[in-house]
């Protein structure tokens, strides 16, 4: 086994291991609280019809809300591991490892991807005894489902390493993806449907892949009908595909560059600069 298998496959193990770690942790807590505030927004839209589409609010809302956790835990989450492990020392223990960063960076994505599941899951399995969106979806539809989570998933991780990597502590990573975060969720129809939102609002939305992820999910689960809620009336599969695709392919492209100077500017002194850092705000 070469060296960079060898480090894949540690990042493998290791992404595991901080994910049965992080079952016990207080992240869950937080899974238990959104998971009570998605199911109370359901419970309201219930019973509320959206005009010819065949279909409850809720049932609109339940699919974007699988959307926005993927976008969320695609972006926010490498984003505060990142920052969080350059201030406590783990990411300078990383790089002085031979193929040391990509076992750290393979664990980041294996944890990650395991934390969005979870997320899902809390989710979905309670909404599902107040929306059952998924009596006709069928196979296709769940595959369809898969892949447009996983898209999102692509178009959003990169751009969370980007995130973590550009800023100097846990507070400012959260700040920098949090706040356009909780902005674009207002306007990409993930609780409303976006054609209520001005047209300039809707261009802006179409722009980022929280509206498309949402847009994919809802196309996957939701019948045919449910599209003329969509802007232009119908699901845009292709027009999802090419701008989750280009999120992406940017993201992959640009967040190794930017990694790699990240890694090269890290030292013992920098880390401690931010140690000392992280103990003035706890004070």
């Amino acid at each position: 086994m070469n060296a960079t298998a060898h480090g894949i496959r540690l990042g493998l193990h290791r992404g595991v291991r901080e994910f049965r770690h992080s079952l016990g942790s207080e992240d869950q807590v937080y899974n238990l609280v959104v998971s009570i505030a998605f199911l109370t927004v359901l419970w309201f839209q219930r019973d509320s019809d959206v005009e010819a589409t065949g279909v409850t609010l809720a049932a609109l809302t339940l699919p974007s809300m699988l959307g926005l956790s993927v976008v969320m835990g695609g972006l926010v989450g490498p984003a505060g591991q990142l920052s969080l492990n350059r201030e406590d020392g783990t990411l300078l223990r990383a790089k002085a490892v031979p193929h040391g960063m990509v076992g750290y960076l393979v664990g980041r994505t294996v944890q990650t991807s395991l934390d969005v599941t979870v997320s899902l899951l809390v989710i979905l399995v309670p909404g599902l005894f107040l929306v059952n969106v998924l009596a006709d979806a069928g196979a296709g539809g769940l595959l369809a489902l898969l892949g447009a989570l996983a898209l999102g998933m692509l178009s959003t991780l990169p751009w969370g390493a980007v995130a973590g990597s550009i800023t100097k502590s846990p507070g400012s990573a959260m700040g920098i993806t949090m706040l356009p975060m909780m902005g674009l969720t207002a306007i990409s129809g993930i609780f409303y449907p976006i054609t209520a939102m001005p047209g300039w609002l809707q261009g802006v939305a179409q722009v980022f892949p929280i509206y498309w992820t949402g847009h994919g999910t809802r196309a996957a689960l939701l019948p045919d009908s449910a599209g003329a809620a969509e802007i232009g009336g119908s699901w845009r599969i292709m027009e999802m595909i090419g701008v989750l695709g280009v999120w992406a392919v940017v993201g992959f492209l640009l967040a190794p560059t930017i990694l790699r100077r990240m890694a090269r500017r890290e030292s013992g002194a920098e880390m401690e600069q931010r140690r000392q850092a992280a103990m003035q705000r706890v004070r």
